[in-house]
């Protein structure tokens, strides 16, 4: 077991290297509803096993998000999809190793603990989320790192893997994403010159801006406009809290992934300090009801979502809550008030 945690060193890259050297089918999966960090470091590094003379497929936990499609469709990524259900004879066997990118818990892989808990490969994790669980083989972590593509640039380079065209341009998703594009406090001089790099080897900026940020759909519009009509702000104002019903979902004809991003919008207030985004599943008694944390700084929001069995970094974290909307809202709003109750001043 490897461990490497904002102090990766070069000889931390190497198992993984070696693991994936030695391959010759590889399983790659992410986290369930896949962002384009997720999604982008996926595409990558399949183009990169496949630069390296080796084959690869994708599981997907959640259905391809249609504004990230692109990343798979242009390259000729194979996929899984099982959201709708596992097929009974799901073929791990054709694989030799299993490489899952940004996310280390069994939380943010629903159904997948139970179906290779036998099956004795190397499973590899490359992450740069704080919240973690102590399974894989071998396991690649930089909580510095602002993006899961950022540690896969570095460990293709190591590879001495070349970046083309399109494993530039997924890499860039995945930054480009998970920054705000270039926004986030995440943001270090690291990621602005990996940016460069990936531009001089023929990343077409325009294109991907309007990809990312001019390319919503209507439903997701109306979707953003509901969630603003709930908002709240609470504690003097810097509690902000936003919620999303199953209703919403119906009467806007949006889907679960036109929920991404929406919780950064009550950040633009000069006031607040923590957004709070709690959403009801689209398909009543399909899951738990979900909750969304930012943070400007003043609230470790990962600290906080450990209380309820969830995680992710100081300023964005996720949690899960069994229940109704309104008491999941109940449960968490009061937790944060009583959080920022004890804030310093």
């Amino acid at each position: 077991m490897i461990v490497a945690m904002s102090d990766v060193t070069p000889d931390a890259y190497r198992p993984i290297v070696d693991t994936l050297s030695r391959s010759k089918r590889v399983l790659v999966t992410t986290h369930v509803r896949p962002d384009g960090d997720a999604l982008g470091t996926v595409a990558a590094i399949v183009l990169a096993l496949r630069r390296a003379g080796i084959e690869s497929e994708v599981l997907l936990l959640s259905h391809l998000p249609r504004k990230y499609a692109f990343v798979f469709r242009e390259n000729d990524v194979v996929f899984h999809d099982v959201e709708s259900g596992w097929p009974p004879d799901f073929p791990f066997d054709r694989f030799d190793v299993l490489l899952v990118v940004d996310t280390g818990t069994w939380s943010q892989l629903p159904g997948l603990q139970e179906r290779i808990a036998s099956w004795d490969v190397p499973k590899l994790v490359v992450d740069h989320h704080l919240t973690q669980q102590d399974w894989a083989t071998t396991k690649l972590v930089d909580t510095n790192a602002a993006a899961a593509g950022e540690i896969v640039a570095e460990l293709l380079a190591r590879w001495g893997i070349p970046l083309d065209r399109p494993i530039a341009t997924a890499l860039f998703l995945a930054i480009a994403s998970d920054t705000g594009w270039f926004q986030f406090s995440n943001t270090r001089p690291y990621t602005l010159r990996l940016a460069a790099r990936l531009m001089e080897a023929g990343v077409d900026t325009d294109r991907m801006y309007q990809l990312l940020y001019q390319n919503e759909r209507a439903e997701r519009v109306a979707l953003q406009a509901r969630a603003l009509q709930s908002l709240e702000l609470l504690a003097e104002g810097t509690l902000a809290v936003m919620q999303i019903r199953q209703r919403d979902f119906d009467e806007t004809n949006a889907d679960v992934p036109d929920t991404e991003n929406l919780i950064n919008i009550p950040l633009q207030i000069a006031t607040v300090e923590v957004a709070v985004l709690i959403t009801e599943p689209k398909v009543p008694g399909s899951g738990p009801v979900r909750g969304s944390l930012r943070s400007k700084g003043q609230v470790d929001v990962a600290k906080f979502a450990e209380q309820f069995g969830g995680g992710g970094h100081a300023r964005a974290a996720g949690l899960k809550l069994d229940g109704s909307l309104a008491a999941a809202h109940d449960r968490v709003v009061q937790a944060m008030l009583r959080r920022l109750a004890s804030a310093p001043a």
